[in-house]
């Protein structure tokens, strides 16, 4: 079965405001759109544009009603706490005006524990300073549909990290020299220790005065530098001025993606967009712990709690092959995989599917045929399919995203 679905995008401050419209080719509200969402999360589900054809008026409905027809017992799409049925993935199309926050995301195995723990604590499932929203994991990707995509993403190799700080340092003078100088200092010995140590002070564990002078310092000495790094001082002391994160953020790789680059981000990485337009697929989850670059909650030791503190490259993910027209980004969870359609020639691309789907054009158009049905897919339409249909034949031209596990 093909459902056509839509939604309406979700107007975070952080949003650009041309970004997804110019990715659809929809009209723009004339006010920020930073995420379009397409699946079942209950934070903003899909709506079905023809609702008599499933007896449900958005997904969520579709799939806790009917979830044989809607998932068919597909891995993930059972809560394990609750029992309910539920779609595993969440396919959003992102469109950062401005820096979103610093932020990682739990293992599977910590946001149950912890979820669990809060629930028994007492402490409401929509209470500002919950840091578990829902049992899951939150890994996710990013796809890059602007010309460049910026991001930061992991802790780089401490060797860079000194030498960065070390050339700001010679940018500055005086108590900012000294500033600059001494964090660099604490970067020694082990690696993940060091990187411990450094996020803790920042964050919560040291002189606030001083964290401050910090930050001050790297932002003085970014002035008139034209590294990309110096460039996010700058940026980010622009929208959240005195904020911790802004001397954070030399600590990690700093990524500009081309468009069809892809980053993976895994349980526990510490990252942040800062602009640019995407497709985003991940783990259906509202669980974020953040650190920084927000007004909102941060829990502190928690957040180091589930950070991965060993430095790593920029994560890209590379694609599969499997056929001319066709690139397959597959991470190493079950709970999605992105396939990217764009023909070649006016034979049709086949399409594996071992569950539920989410097709979206960014161009052009497409014919989706499957086991059991067809659909018609124009730029910026996107469409539901049922593992009835179990594998797809696409023709057309353009670029066609598919979402599924």
């Amino acid at each position: 079965m093909f459902i056509p679905i839509g939604n309406t995008p979700r107007d975070y401050a952080w949003g650009s405001l041309t970004g997804i419209s110019e990715a659809l080719g929809t009209p723009a509200s004339g006010s920020p759109e930073a995420e379009l969402w397409l699946g079942a999360h209950p934070g903003s589900p899909s709506r079905i544009l023809d609702p008599a054809s499933v007896g449900a008026s958005t997904l969520a409905e579709f799939v806790a009603h009917d979830p044989e027809a809607a998932l068919a017992g597909v891995q993930g799409s059972v809560d394990p706490v609750s029992g309910a049925p539920r779609l595993p993935f969440l396919l959003k199309i992102l469109a950062a005006g401005g820096p979103l926050s610093l932020q990682a995301h739990p293992s599977s195995e910590t946001a149950r524990r912890r979820f669990v723990e809060e629930d028994e604590a007492g402490i409401p499932r929509d209470a500002a300073h919950r840091n578990y929203k829902d049992p899951f994991h939150k890994p996710e990707l990013i796809y890059a549909l602007s010309e460049s995509f910026d991001a930061l993403c992991g802790f780089r190799e401490l060797d860079g990290t000194r030498a960065l700080l070390a050339e700001l340092a010679g940018r500055a003078s005086g108590a900012d020299a000294e500033a600059i100088t001494a964090f660099a200092s604490t970067l020694e010995g082990d690696p993940g220790e060091a990187l411990r140590r450094a996020v803790t002070w920042l964050l919560d564990g040291g002189d606030r005065a001083e964290v401050a002078a910090l930050v001050t310092a790297v932002v003085t000495a970014s002035a008139d530098d034209d590294r990309l790094e110096a460039a996010t001082v700058r940026d980010l002391a622009e929208s959240y001025p005195g904020d911790p994160g802004i001397a954070l953020s030399l600590l990690l790789n700093r990524v500009r993606l081309a468009r069809g680059e892809v980053l993976y981000l895994p349980a526990g990485n510490i990252h942040a967009y800062l602009l640019g337009t995407g497709v985003e697929l991940m783990a259906a989850s509202d669980n974020v712990l953040r650190g920084g670059l927000t007004p909102k909650h941060i829990d502190v030791p928690e957040l180091v709690d589930v950070l991965e503190f060993s430095p790593l490259p920029v994560p890209y993910l590379e694609p599969e092959a499997p056929a001319p027209g066709l690139r397959v980004y597959r991470p190493d969870v079950p709970d999605f995989v992105l396939a990217v359609v764009e023909p070649v020639s006016e034979e049709p691309v086949e399409v594996p599917l071992s569950g539920p789907a989410i097709a979206i054009a960014t161009a052009g158009s497409f014919t989706l045929r499957g086991a059991e049905g067809e659909s018609r897919v124009e730029r910026g339409g996107s469409v539901y399919i049922t593992p009835s249909e179990r594998s797809l034949a696409v023709t057309g031209s353009g670029t066609l995203f598919i979402a599924t596990v």
